[in-house]
């Protein structure tokens, strides 16, 4: 169904998909009855957070919608949504107040979600598809920072865990049951996968992740098995060496908020634990320096502290060798801030652009952006094909949006200092 698309189309949907996550997508009970989820369509696991805009309960939900380019959008449930989901004859249309936007399909699901674990547990469960070449594990759907009161502000782990758990069967991952998982994933083509989840004591955290490189490398037979550790900032810096020695290609440690003040307010625990945000700071310094520029992510939740202060961290970051990445921020059901509004489309492409200039500016690659992030086909994959800089990965080729003319796109390396809105 998938057609090759212009430079200002992809823009057009780009708004579109910043659009969509600012306001939340509506499908009835009547069009979700239809959706083939034993067979054919991704369903949302909610094994850390809960993305929508409203928690649903009554049925399940599609992960991801597929524009008719085969842009990808996040699926993010509201009750009085102006888009919506239709069904009309066998097909499924995307509308806004009722006016055709495109035809979609469901992401489809990985066939990984139909085998469960040799001790019984649903793979569904253990492993969620990022993209055709990624998977992430949350070990963990809780964070010990509730019981201190210091949860992130925008954060709503603890909320999905009492909300979903038991629905959806989700626990504590085992590190076996991890390995067992991305063996099943791998051999239909997922070859990265990201593990993380919610605060653990530190030692508790580095000596997991070890086990869970060890349990991946027994029952995969690999020695890099393409796995990138998302960790805290331990209080001793050292400990960063031991998860590089485990196997990880990359690390990631995600400061969220760059505002110092912002950071004391919406990020306490995170301020108040491990050092402060000086000690997250050079907890990144001292990854790069273990694992090499463009082999450390970190993630910002975009859309809370000033453009200005973000953009300033983004700079410093990249600088480092850091991929720094802006996530649109969806006031999540559960956290201290749902019912808050996320900044206008406008806002987020600005940042975006921005953000992107600063990884070519500071030589991060598109390559350096899918090693080390969770992500797959986002905004920035597709600024980095525009420009040329494709990934010599088959499945992840085969899965993004295509380009009218794109012979004439840019060659690899030679960049652009600005992405223009023309056609």
């Amino acid at each position: 169904m998938s057609r090759a698309i212009t430079r200002e189309e992809l823009f057009k949907q780009l708004e579109l998909d910043n659009r969509i996550t600012n306001e939340g997508v509506y499908i009835s009970p009547e069009v979700v009855s239809t959706i083939d989820f034993e067979n054919k369509v991704q369903e949302q696991m909610q094994t850390c957070f809960d993305m929508n805009h409203e928690t649903y309960l009554k049925s399940k939900l599609p992960t991801a919608i597929r524009l008719d380019s085969n842009y990808r959008i996040r699926f993010s449930y509201k009750h009085d949504a102006p888009f919506s989901v239709e069904h009309e004859n066998g097909k499924y249309y995307l509308t806004e107040k009722g006016n055709q936007i495109s035809e979609i399909t469901f992401v489809e699901k990985p066939a990984f979600y139909n085998f469960k674990t040799s001790d019984g547990v649903n793979m569904k469960t253990i492993a969620n598809e990022v993209g055709k070449t990624k998977v992430t594990v949350a070990y963990s759907n809780e964070c010990a920072l509730k019981d201190k009161g210091l949860d992130c502000k925008f954060c709503n782990i603890n909320a999905t865990k009492s909300r979903f758990a038991d629905i959806q069967g989700i626990s504590w991952k085992t590190p076996y049951q991890i390995a067992e998982t991305y063996a099943k994933a791998r051999e239909e083509g997922y070859e990265s996968i990201t593990i993380t989840g919610g605060f653990v004591p530190e030692r508790r955290e580095v000596e997991y992740y070890i086990d869970v490189a060890e349990a991946i490398q027994d029952v995969t037979g690999l020695t890099d098995f393409g796995g990138t550790a998302c960790v805290g900032a331990p209080s001793d810096l050292d400990v960063i060496e031991k998860y590089k020695e485990a196997g990880y290609r990359a690390i990631s440690t995600n400061l969220e908020i760059w505002d110092a003040n912002f950071f004391k307010t919406i990020c306490p625990g995170k301020d108040q634990i491990c050092g402060g945000r000086e000690n997250w700071i050079n907890a990144l310094k001292k990854e790069v320096e273990v694992f090499g520029k463009g082999n450390v992510r970190s993630f910002f939740v975009a859309g809370i502290e000033p453009k200005s202060t973000l953009l300033e961290g983004i700079q410093y970051l990249t600088e480092l060798g850091v991929v720094a990445i802006p996530l649109h921020w969806t006031p999540n059901p559960g956290s201290e801030l749902e019912g808050h509004r996320a900044p206008s489309p406008e806002w987020y492409f600005d940042l975006y652009q921005k953000t992107y200039n600063l990884l070519r500016q500071n030589g991060l690659t598109h390559k350096d952006l899918y090693h080390s992030a969770n992500v797959e086909n986002s905004i920035f994959d597709y600024f980095y094909d525009l420009d040329g800089d494709h990934l010599d990965i088959p499945r992840h080729e085969a899965d993004r949006v295509h380009f009218v003319g794109e012979d004439s796109v840019a060659s690899k390396g030679e960049g652009s200092a600005t992405i223009e809105k023309t056609a």
